[in-house]
């Protein structure tokens, strides 16, 4: 009897300690995934980006994106742009670039008035070790923009040997695809800093252009609007126009191609 009571003492001991060793292992697992857990997130406390870009901020120009990281090396942005009615940013140096050197030109360019708003998709892949919306990335993207413009003046000589103006007014929009290049920090743990070093976008434009004259228009300033049109060089695809005594209209249509960059400061959460 003592015997057998000896052994069940040490049946019950053997199966206590099991459990309590069980019990530990459980919990010191439990706790290092907590640690690893906690540690994760602290490296990248989110995996949401709002940004703003500075850089267009200056030139009334209003962009704002937003950036969800899927894995590692890959993520997903979406940007926002709008610009209210307004001249042309550095007319001066958009002259220059135009070689507009025909008083017509010139005096379209000073007194047009744009405003615009534009959506650009786009896949980013990080490139770096430390990757999660941070290093350096490459990013083909799509854009859609839309422009209005207004106040686009065309002067012609009248019938009574005077000069008139005619205002056209119309929308533009293009569609473009392309790629871009840049580079994302963290600033501390919740704000990040964007450069979008250089894109570059290639693809179509199309939208036109009307005018709708006072009086009806004599078959001289006809000939006169149709050559001052014709005289005007910008680069945005393929111009054309059509005059008739009621109605002046400028189609554009063909290729179109485009540059972007950035500096954006973001929200991380």
């Amino acid at each position: 009897m003592p015997y057998k009571k000896s052994v069940f003492f040490l049946l019950i001991t053997f199966c206590t300690s099991a459990l309590f060793a069980q019990s530990n292992l459980d919990a010191a697992t439990e706790n290092s995934t907590v640690r690893n857990t906690s540690a994760k997130n602290s490296s990248n406390p989110g995996m949401n980006i709002v940004k703003f870009n500075l850089m267009g901020a200056g030139l009334k120009n209003y962009s704002f994106q937003y950036e969800r990281v899927i894995t590692k090396h890959i993520s997903l942005a979406l940007g926002f742009r709008t610009m209210p009615s307004t001249g042309i940013p550095y007319s001066s140096a958009f002259k220059n670039a135009v070689d507009a050197t025909d008083a017509n030109t010139i005096s379209m360019i000073d007194k047009l008035r744009l405003k615009n708003t534009a959506i650009t998709p786009e896949i980013r892949f990080y490139v770096g070790r430390k990757g999660y919306g941070k290093g350096f990335y490459f990013a083909p993207y799509y854009r859609y923009a839309s422009f209005h413009a207004d106040n686009v003046p065309v002067e012609y000589s009248s019938g009574t040997g005077g000069s008139k103006t005619l205002n056209l007014v119309g929308d533009v929009k293009t569609n473009a695809a392309g790629l871009m290049i840049g580079a994302q920090w963290n600033l501390g743990k919740y704000v990040t800093l964007d450069w979008w070093i250089i894109g570059a976008h290639y693809g179509t434009v199309k939208g036109t252009l009307n005018g709708i004259p006072s009086s009806p228009l004599t078959t001289e300033e006809q000939n006169d609007i149709k050559q001052t049109l014709d005289d005007i060089s910008l680069p945005v695809g393929n111009i054309r126009n059509e005059v008739t005594a009621n109605n002046v209209k400028v189609i554009i249509d063909g290729p179109w191609a485009g540059v972007r960059s950035g500096l954006t400061l973001g929200v991380r959460f």
